[in-house]
């Protein structure tokens, strides 16, 4: 995962397991659910795509109807048409709560000596799952399992994730969220069911962004937002603080100079970004991880070009990373991110 995520107000949205409505992504959604209905589910999901898409959304939306629907043949579950489970159930609240004891959840968590998160899923964290998913299920049903995203997991981390992927127990639901999907270890990647999402239509990022806001969905900001939010509801919500928007269109401007770089235009892209005010790091590291989106669906065939540019989103999403946690100058970073692109747009 990039650091977009880091870099959020962590109160300013509400978090995927409290999120009730899920926009768009009806064909991913009943996927999911036929797959339950069928009694077959795989016991490991590769949920993927572009940040802010509803990818987690979607993934406690499936854990919450299957704790609160454990029998696949029970006539609630066969009628259903939707995964959607009341938000004032019992287990809707609990799963919201993170009080449910069968639903296991691996995230960065907050470091107390900091006061910050932690870069990434700490291995032991990760380890957890062995013990989790060798217990019966308190409740009789099902355990579930979310890791939020497998980017954030630690290299030892992605090597504990197998032993449970390798005996999964029976009743047992993975849910792995991903952003690139294709860079995720082979061994991970092949005993997943792989379920990709698309980003969202103009019309469902302004519906969500709306919802989230509490406003009408034609309001002219929300619209302006949604159209250059590139299909994301958390780069809309973004992009409606209007320097953003403002923002975002500077280093659209050096991206598509790529390789060549207007020296001038990045020291002034630097003082933009410069102070404490997480927002612009944000709408950098948000606006640079999409047009790198867009570049790797270019040619997927082009092996060394694919290769340069996952170095480059390795190398950038790191960097903004630290630069975030040890609140670093930012201008360095900047000047070394669009040295990174520069590099992997070169032919």
């Amino acid at each position: 995962m990039s650091p977009a995520k880091d870099l959020e107000d962590e109160d300013a949205l509400p978090h995927p397991r409290e999120t009730a409505a899920l926009f768009g992504h009806a064909e991913a959604e009943r996927t999911l659910l036929e797959a339950y209905q069928g009694g077959r589910i795989p016991h490991a999901w590769l949920i993927g795509g572009e940040a802010g898409i509803g990818k987690a959304t979607l993934a406690y939306r499936l854990a919450t109807f299957v704790l609160a629907h454990p029998d696949p043949a029970a006539p609630v579950v066969q009628k259903a048409t939707s995964l959607a489970v009341p938000a004032d159930r019992p287990v809707a609240r609990r799963v919201a709560g993170q009080s449910h004891t069968d639903l296991l959840t691996l995230e960065r968590i907050f470091n107390e000596k900091t006061g910050k998160l932690f870069s990434s899923i700490r291995v032991d964290d990760v380890r957890r799952t062995v013990s989790f998913f060798g217990s019966t299920a308190g409740e009789g049903g099902w355990r579930v399992a979310i890791v939020d995203s497998l980017e954030e997991l630690e290299k030892s981390g992605e090597n504990a994730l197998l032993k449970v992927l390798e005996e999964p127990p029976p009743r047992c639901l993975l849910l792995l969220i991903s952003q690139a999907p294709g860079r995720v270890l082979p061994t991970i990647r092949s005993r997943c069911r792989l379920l990709m999402l698309r980003p969202l239509p103009v019309e469902d990022v302004a519906r969500a962004a709306a919802s989230v806001l509490d406003q009408g969905a034609d309001s002219a900001d929300i619209l302006a937002a949604a159209q250059a939010a590139g299909g994301s509801v958390s780069r809309a919500l973004m992009f409606l603080d209007g320097p953003a928007l403002e923002l975002r269109q500077r280093i659209l401007g050096l991206l598509d100079g790529l390789p060549h770089v207007d020296q001038r235009a990045l020291h002034a892209l630097g003082d933009k970004l410069g102070g404490v005010d997480a927002a612009p790091l944000l709408a950098f590291m948000e606006t640079v991880n999409a047009w790198l989106s867009g570049q790797l669906a270019v040619d997927p065939r082009d092996n060394r070009r694919m290769a340069r540019l996952a170095e480059a989103w390795d190398k950038v999403n790191r960097a903004g990373r630290d630069t975030e946690i040890y609140n670093l100058d930012r201008r360095p970073f900047v000047f070394s991110a669009f040295g990174e692109l520069a590099e992997a747009a070169r032919e």
